[in-house]
């Protein structure tokens, strides 16, 4: 989709690398090759380039050149400041004192030094989120050897007080770090004034290249090392210097040295502009943070009861944050926000933006309109007059959603202790219930005669919505087919933002929904519709099968085989493709295997003697596995390399494109299932991908398992795979997946 604007509002997230930068670097990409640590003139001309670049940032940091070491970046800076002295100093204490605002790059070394023995203190802040200096002192003990506190919060600028804490640590003979990644080139970073032992810098927020950082070690303090190998920076971080982003990195903080007090007028002029123009005409919003002791361009906003994501898939053009950039996937409340006990109404609307020494005024008051029309539609008592001017054509409908298909679901293990606390039935025509994890009811009429009843729906997981209807269908229809049933009609169910998108998207829908029935032999014969912020698609589902043909989660027995009539990675294919990140014939691969119907699988299921089944959907192939364990009372092994995956799934795994519903599921089936342990992390997501209209996970005597496999796959070019077996268990293994990887 062409936009019409493209205002980058993310500056805290990342900066682009500066026009000075880039032409200091150009020459090292090519010409000055050498390694730094050679004795030739290509080793010399290198080394010159590693010194000019500290001596660069020493002087922007107001301190001694020999005090900067070059890293990867500004985690590694923090990791090796903080593991640093904490294994230096172990024998002169354990403990840590932080606060509950840090960076992950910060908090989480602190929760690994936690398991390695360490204690860590975690200071709260004030509804500003700023730290009260007392609060830590009154934390330090005899056994303290560390503080660390960031500089300016990522997420809301909130600057702390670091001259007054480096105070309270000099007094107390106590080691004092800060990450000071958002803080260089917006506020003044002088070490003699901040008093700081160590302090962290990141490159690529101010204008340097990514994956170049620094850290600074103030004379005298000793660190044990974090990477081990040749004695490159002065013996303190091994590896051959990274010269071409050195460089970067100390031209970077040269311009911002020259330029500070330019870049700092132009981040506010422009971050001022946007905030009045937004609190003028949206009253009800929220400031999160100080409004005075705050980076000089971050504007957290909370908009209430609106979800960020949902907001932020309605800004079309403009680049913002919901929090911080490298948590841009979730929807739960930011920590930050949590610690400074924002409500979580605010909370849950909150997004960060963040202007540059580039923004311009133009800009805020476009971003300005876009934003206070995207607000007003998504308000519940606003009423768009002139639908007829809405966005008719080029709609991608993931863009109007958080969540993707069933991997929106909510969590298995919620809904597993909900389901436990419900009744079950008395009535004895009650075939299938609550009780054995099925996703169908099943009722007897009479001897010969059940109904099935099913009901499914979710959010869009193509951006097409024909095929977003088309594809529902197919999810809803297959638990219908799971239970040997036969369907019968079908009822619509639709949440649908009609001040969002225009009705012809809802038709579309409908007609997708509508074909997919038809290709199943049913009619729709009505449903019922409600106004919603997301697109919502999905049918109730009747069916019929004989009382004595009932398939179930609950009757699997141990020699029997698990045949897997699709190949799953849809949730994981489904968030790449919202994510922009994955090739047009992936995308169509996964929407194809969406679009099939179990039909013949099932078809082919009253053919043979098969004992249970299940479909795969949103739990995942190994949390519906587990349903179906724990109702049968048996357990079971799975062959990974037997498992069908969708060609491009691992490459986009690798590249971080899975779903939190995946994730979810991970957890969910963690106390049942063994792995091999040579099986690894992304292997373990992939099995536990929230699918949508997955396949169908089948139990059959293995006498039967290729015979039916031959037939499925030749007579409807499936890709069916006997991925395992059902194996006897006792009453301590019942429900235990084992998970074998052969080669």
């Amino acid at each position: 989709m062409k936009l019409e604007y493209n205002i980058y509002l993310d500056y805290n997230a990342t900066t682009p690398i500066g026009d000075e930068v880039a032409e200091a670097m150009r020459p090292y990409l090519k010409d000055y090759f050498g390694n730094p640590s050679s004795s030739h003139s290509f080793g010399a001309a290198a080394r010159n380039a590693v010194e000019n670049a500290r001596r660069q940032l020493s002087e922007l940091l107001n301190c001694h050149t020999d005090e900067i070491i070059f890293t990867s970046g500004g985690t590694e800076a923090n990791n090796y400041a903080i593991k640093g002295v904490a294994f230096q100093y172990r024998n002169k204490g354990n403990h840590i004192i932080t606060t509950t605002i840090e960076h992950p790059a910060v908090s989480e070394v602190c929760r690994f030094l936690e398991s390695n023995g360490f204690k860590v203190s975690y200071i709260p802040v004030d509804d500003f989120g700023i730290v009260d200096p007392q609060n830590i002192e009154k934390a330090i003990l005899p056994s303290t050897i560390l503080v660390t506190v960031m500089h300016a919060n990522n997420e809301t600028g909130v600057i702390q007080p670091i001259e007054k804490i480096a105070e309270i640590t000099k007094k107390h003979g106590v080691l004092f770090h800060s990450d000071a990644a958002q803080s260089i080139g917006k506020i003044e970073t002088d070490i003699q004034k901040l008093g700081v032992d160590l302090l962290s810098v990141a490159g690529h927020k101010f204008y340097a290249p990514k994956g170049v950082g620094a850290l600074f070690i103030s004379r005298g303090v000793k660190l044990q090392k974090l990477i081990h190998g040749a004695n490159h920076e002065h013996n303190l971080r091994a590896g051959t210097e990274n010269v071409l982003e050195i460089v970067g990195l100390g031209k970077a903080a040269e311009v911002a040295k020259r330029d500070f007090q330019t870049n700092i007028k132009q981040m506010m002029l422009t971050r001022d502009k946007l905030a009045s123009l937004l609190f003028t005409a949206l009253p009800n919003i929220r400031l999160n943070g100080h409004p005075d002791l705050r980076l000089p361009n971050t504007l957290s906003i909370s908009f209430p009861n609106i979800e960020a994501n949902t907001l932020l898939s309605e800004l079309k053009g403009i680049a913002a944050s919901a929090g911080a950039a490298c948590h841009a996937d979730q929807i739960d409340v930011s920590k930050v926000l949590t610690a400074m006990r924002v409500p979580v109404d605010f909370a849950m609307g909150t997004i960060r933006f963040s202007t540059g020494k580039n923004s311009a005024i133009e800009d805020m008051e476009k971003a300005a309109e876009l934003i206070i029309a995207a607000v007003k539609r998504l308000s519940p008592d606003e009423v768009i007059q002139d639908k007829t001017k809405m966005e008719t054509n080029e709609i991608k409908l993931t863009d109007f959603t958080h969540g993707l298909g069933c991997a929106c679901k909510i969590r298995p293990q919620y809904l597993e202790q909900i389901l436990k606390d419900l009744p079950l039935s008395i009535d004895e025509n009650v075939i299938v219930g609550t009780g054995t994890s099925d996703d169908a009811a099943v009722y007897r009429i009479n001897k010969s005669t059940a109904i099935v009843q099913t009901v499914d729906f979710f959010t869009p997981i193509v951006d097409d919505p024909y095929y977003f209807g088309a594809i529902a269908a197919a999810n809803s229809l297959s638990d219908i087919y799971a239970m040997g049933a036969k369907p019968l009609f079908a009822l619509n169910i639709v949440g649908f933002p009609d001040n969002r998108l225009p009705i012809y998207v809802l038709k579309e829908i409908l007609k997708g929904a509508s074909d997919k029935a038809a290709e199943a032999g049913i009619s729709i014969l009505g449903g019922h519709t409600v106004e919603d912020i997301e697109p919502k698609f999905g049918m109730a589902i009747t069916g019929m099968v004989h009382p004595d043909k009932v398939l179930t989660n609950a009757t699997a027995k141990p020699g029997d085989a698990l045949i897997l009539t699709k190949p799953i990675g849809t949730g994981i294919i489904s968030t790449a493709v919202k994510r922009g990140i994955v090739k047009k014939n992936i995308s169509l691969i996964a929407r194809n295997v969406m679009l099939e119907l179990n039909a013949d699988a099932a078809n082919l299921m009253s053919l043979f003697p098969v004992n249970a089944c299940t479909d795969i959907t949103g739990f995942g192939l190994l949390g519906h596995l587990k349903e179906m364990m724990e109702a049968s009372g048996v357990g079971s092994i799975i062959y990974s390399s037997k498992v069908p995956i969708i060609e491009g799934v691992y490459e986009l795994a690798t590249a971080g494109a899975i779903p939190g519903g995946t994730r979810n599921n991970l957890d969910y089936v963690s106390a049942n299932v063994k792995w091999d342990e040579n099986i690894p992390e992304i292997t373990k997501l992939i099995l536990c991908d929230a699918q949508t209209s997955g396949g169908l996970l089948i139990a059959i005597p293995e006498a039967f398992g290729v015979e039916f496999i031959r037939k499925l796959n030749e007579n409807h070019n499936k890709q069916a795979e006997i991925i395992g077996k059902i194996i006897e268990t006792d009453e301590t293994s019942t429900g235990i997946i084992q998970i074998i990887n052969l080669k």
